[in-house]
């Protein structure tokens, strides 16, 4: 199941790295968002659930879906076009790390702890053992 999603996560990044040669971003994540969402609905009804009809459901909805979706995706197909789709799947990659980092530095409630440091320094030991000779290359251009 790993491996699936493995390969369903960074082939994204691939199929994207190819796409934005030939069209632009914002286009590449309204066909990957409008193709989800089509699949996400007829999943749902296959399955028999129903759409809500509360107004205030779909606001929260529509707000999820562009923070959560539409925006992240536009950023990540835009920052493509200036880097390798490689630096940009370990960069997303890393998210967990710089949260950890981030939270530890801004919110007072979340202060990094020994085991917290050892985990980023896993994470970082991790992330940098499927790149050649270790290292990961945060020069690379766009291919």
């Amino acid at each position: 199941m790993l491996i699936i999603l493995s390969m369903l996560w960074g082939g994204s990044f691939f199929f994207v790295g190819v796409a934005v040669a030939d069209l632009p971003p914002l286009t590449i994540v309204a066909l990957r968002v409008g193709l989800a969402a089509m699949a996400l609905w007829c999943i749902a009804l296959v399955i028999g659930l129903r759409p809500p009809t509360s107004p205030r459901i779909w606001g929260a909805f529509g707000i999820m879906g562009l923070l959560n979706n539409a925006i992240p995706f536009a950023l990540i197909v835009w920052g493509q076009t200036l880097i390798a789709s490689g630096l940009a799947s370990t960069l997303n990659a890393a998210t967990p790390i710089f949260t950890v980092v981030v939270a530890g530095i801004l919110l007072p409630d979340e202060r990094i702890t020994p085991l917290k440091l050892a985990g980023v320094m896993a994470g970082c030991r991790e992330k940098n053992r499927g790149s050649p000779r270790g290292r990961t290359s945060v020069i690379e251009s766009p291919e």
